[in-house]
């Protein structure tokens, strides 16, 4: 039975206990075992599917760039990022081509923080993304 499957046999206390073991902390007491079946599950398929990408881009010889993905957040088209500065609130939309901002595409979130600062900043700790 796959690691996914074997969730659906478990009563809550069985899924609060593997919650403590993968997560490193006690369960939220008034989470339903439904959420923490789904949340285990996602967990699963998370390192199931970092497993196989860091596999494949090793083959390929771009271990920098798996690394890179990690350290880096991902954002999904749709994704909205907020900052405020200097009294204005900034909404930036995450689109395939790029970032939304101010009626145009830019490509990347530091052309963004420049526009808005007038320094130079690097876009994904302007936004929060990074420290």
């Amino acid at each position: 039975m796959n690691a996914v499957a074997e969730l659906a046999t478990l009563d809550r206390a069985a899924l609060a206990e593997r919650w403590t073991a993968v997560f490193g902390v006690p369960a939220p007491k008034s989470c339903q075992a439904t959420l923490l079946r789904q949340a285990l599950a996602w967990h699963l398929q998370m390192q199931a599917l970092q497993a196989r990408s860091g596999v494949r881009e090793t083959r390929r010889g771009k271990t920098a760039l798996r690394q890179a993905s990690i350290a880096s957040p991902r954002l999904s088209p749709g994704t909205r990022l907020l900052r405020e500065w200097q009294g204005r609130t900034h909404h930036v939309t995450v689109v395939a081509e790029g970032f939304a901002y101010d009626n145009r595409v830019w490509p990347s979130l530091s052309a963004i923080a420049r526009a808005i600062t007038g320094t130079r900043w690097s876009g994904p700790a302007f936004f929060g993304l990074r420290s």
